[in-house]
């Protein structure tokens, strides 16, 4: 075996070290563009539906309860068999931008493409980049279990010229960057509307009723508008980036799908970006229309329902309503209290809520279930009395909306 001479040795480890530079900044290009996928992956809070609690990270399996029928959230891990290991950059791109998933197949809404149209293609990228490093995990899931007729998916390409349009998020020139930012965040990423938006008899957004609350899963994602009733009209900037942030302001706590959104989510977002949020949100007209009238003190179900409140509420929130900030949730003039759907507070009064832990809020109160104890009428009546006590103003409930909730939460 020969020996380099001084000149070509010099020669090779320049070669060796140039080559070596190249990898580590190869390396480190990769390495931010799959962090940067991550943080992507966050904030369109993909563990949510792509992650079983307990199991693998983003193998599937969520089971996601439509009014048509059950979708089950698929395999995203870089599987070949089960997942989309055998998928390129340019099908991730086709299903979210429209809907279309490799080999042509036509997706649902549940999976919120309508949203994900806007991201940009960078973000895309950057997601796929993410992907790819994920464990791959062998998990077949039966993704579509709809009945007949909505089973088959090429009605999805009716769905799409009704209800359906691409396209990029665009700035508006006339808004500061961080409102922009707010805008993509929430339109996009986030797909806030997605469960904060009424629905279309079709299960399409009412876009002219943005923002303004819808049920999901026996829950009702209240109004994220800016309508001082039902909305977060009276929060501040700060309250609902501490809200995003931590699950828990001056209000109210999170529960339901929005606790795990925010544990998921919003709570590892930066705070650059949860002031965006926070900034667009504030920043949309409210909707119009009048407060239902409020009942009267001395009207039957207020008596009976008042009552109740004192023997197993006041303790915690108060006999004013005005809760204990960050512990007990804010009853007086609550935008949750006062939802046109009541089916959140009655799913809380029925089955109690855990709060949710985050990292900057580590230990949370947890309510207890009331439902074993107390029968419809009776929560009918004690809703009724919190929805229209301290100058709340809202519908009186009914033991038989009580009872819709009770079977919704049994079924599940």
């Amino acid at each position: 075996m020969s020996r380099l001479g001084p000149a070509a040795a010099f020669a090779a480890a320049a070669v060796a070290l140039f080559a070596a530079a190249g990898t580590i900044r190869a390396d480190s290009q990769d390495y931010e563009l799959v962090e940067r996928g991550r943080y992507v992956a966050v904030a369109a809070d993909c563990v949510a539906c792509h992650s079983v609690p307990g199991g693998k990270p983003y193998a599937g399996g969520v089971r996601l309860d439509t009014p048509f029928g059950a979708l089950v959230a698929p395999n995203i891990t870089p599987d070949r068999e089960t997942g989309i290991g055998a998928w390129t950059e340019d099908d991730l791109r086709r299903t979210l931008h429209e809907g279309i998933g490799r080999g042509g197949k036509r997706l649902y809404p549940a999976m919120p493409y309508p949203a994900y149209t806007k991201m940009t293609d960078e973000d895309v990228r950057a997601l796929w980049a993410y992907l790819t490093t994920l464990e791959p995990v062998n998990n077949a899931v039966d993704v579509n279990q709809l009945p007949f007729p909505f089973d088959i998916r090429l009605s999805m390409a009716g769905w799409n010229l009704l209800n359906f349009e691409p396209g990029r998020f665009r700035p508006d020139p006339r808004k500061t960057e961080e409102w922009n930012r707010g805008a993509y965040l929430v339109e996009a990423l986030g797909h806030c509307g997605t469960c904060h938006t009424p629905k279309t008899a079709l299960g399409a957004d009412e876009d002219d009723r943005a923002l303004e609350g819808a049920n999901l899963q026996a829950w009702y994602a209240p109004a994220i508008t800016t309508d001082t009733r039902t909305g977060i009209g009276n929060w501040s900037k700060e309250q609902l980036v501490a809200y995003l942030k931590t699950g828990a302001n001056h209000a109210t706590i999170a529960s339901g799908p929005m606790a795990e959104e925010i544990r998921n989510s919003s709570s590892k977002m930066t705070d650059a970006d949860l002031a965006a949020m926070a900034t667009y949100l504030l920043d949309q007209p409210p909707p119009g229309g009048e407060a239902p009238a409020r009942l009267a003190a001395d009207d039957d179900r207020m008596r009976a329902g008042g009552a109740i409140y004192q023997d197993s509420c006041a303790a915690c929130h108060g006999g004013d309503g005005a809760g204990q900030t960050h512990l007990f949730p804010t009853l007086a003039g609550s935008g949750v209290v006062q939802a046109d759907d009541p089916a959140t507070l009655i799913r809380l009064v029925l089955e109690g809520s855990r709060g949710v832990a985050t990292d900057a809020r580590p230990t949370a109160p947890a309510m207890p279930p009331l439902g074993w104890r107390l029968s419809d009428d009776q929560v009918a009546v004690v809703v009724t009395y919190i929805r229209n006590a301290w100058d709340n103003a809202a519908r009186p409930v009914s033991a038989a909306d009580v009872g819709k909730v009770r079977r919704a939460v049994a079924a599940r």
